[in-house]
């Protein structure tokens, strides 16, 4: 039967790890495809996130209670008794920077596709959010396989952020995450990994030529329709179709009026790009408009604000009309 339901209102569909991050002063809900459906939902778009956790440990009580406290489905969510929730060790510098140590053998490694399949057959996703961190697991890397190869291109635009983490940061996986993707978003540090990986081509006497050169590079071997190179306080790459006579868009970082940490600042820019883009707002508005918010998410602790009202303005902002 042909599905009547209006491409606007088709869902997101969001891949991957539901995790806590553990802060030295308490954990957090997070997780890069919770974070985005979060923000997404937020922002008045419907998303619908597939991850695994376990119900009976704190941790997956503390994801569930988040994704209701934003008005998210849990549908989605697979529970698992055998394996605990997925938990990350934030270590935090002086500077609001961080990194991470990522727990092994995780319920969201385990992600089974069969309940997927049956919900994109109900649903037609009008875009797929994934990324490598939910491949380091052959179960889940399976499952990924199965559930991309349902919502082929021309059917879903399918979003790779690339997120390379611990247990996920290899070529063969990055390879093919890049091979499946449509739109693709990266920080810079990630795109100089893949021009090593891949041999692309580069500009010793100048960064941002430098990134341009590799972008455009990586755009023309994937096949790629958009790339977005964030590059923290030097701005944004934004890159629309690989030729040469088209030069990116190219962003100032917005100045910080506070740093807290800069936890959940990637996510809160691809759920804003998404969903202005999503929203029919064009390319340029799309990454200023999410280079602001990933800015403003620096002044909150942890992936998410504490605050609902952190979104009205951003929520504002996407119902103004592009002006042409």
């Amino acid at each position: 039967m042909h599905d009547q339901t209006p491409q606007a209102e088709r869902p997101v569909l969001l891949l991957g790890e539901a995790l806590v991050d553990d802060f030295v002063d308490g954990p957090v809900a997070g997780g890069a495809p919770l974070n985005v459906a979060r923000g997404l939902a937020a922002l008045a778009l419907p998303a619908h996130l597939a991850s695994r956790l376990n119900p009976g440990d704190a941790a997956g009580e503390m994801l569930l209670a988040s994704m209701a406290r934003f008005g998210l489905d849990d549908s989605g969510v697979q529970r698992d008794a055998a394996h605990a929730t997925g938990l990350v060790t934030v270590i935090e510098a002086g500077d609001g920077t961080h990194r991470f140590h990522i727990h092994e053998e995780a319920a969201w490694d385990h992600l089974e596709a069969g309940p997927v399949l049956d919900w994109i057959a109900a649903h037609r996703p009008r875009l797929v959010y994934f990324g490598s961190l939910a491949r380091r697991h052959p179960a889940s890397r399976a499952a990924m396989r199965r559930i991309l190869d349902a919502c082929p291109r021309g059917a879903s635009i399918r979003y790779l952020d690339l997120n390379l983490r611990p247990g996920s940061d290899n070529a063969e996986l990055a390879e093919e995450c890049l091979a499946a993707a449509d739109w693709v978003k990266v920080n810079d540090e990630e795109l100089a990994r893949l021009a090593d990986w891949f041999d692309l081509p580069r500009d010793a006497a100048d960064e941002t030529t430098s990134l341009i050169r590799s972008g455009r590079a990586l755009m023309r071997r994937y096949r790629l329709q958009r790339l977005v190179v964030t590059r923290g306080a030097k701005g944004y790459l934004g890159f629309e179709g690989a030729e040469e006579e088209r030069p990116p868009i190219q962003g100032a970082a917005v100045a910080l009026i506070r740093c807290v940490d800069t936890v959940g600042a990637g996510d809160a820019f691809s759920a804003m790009l998404l969903a202005a883009l999503l929203r029919g707002q064009g390319w340029a508005r799309s990454l200023a408009l999410a280079n602001g918010m990933a800015a403003a998410m620096c002044g909150e602790r942890g992936p998410v604000p504490a605050h609902a009202a952190f979104f009205e303005p951003w929520r504002a902002a996407l119902a103004v009309p592009e002006q042409t």
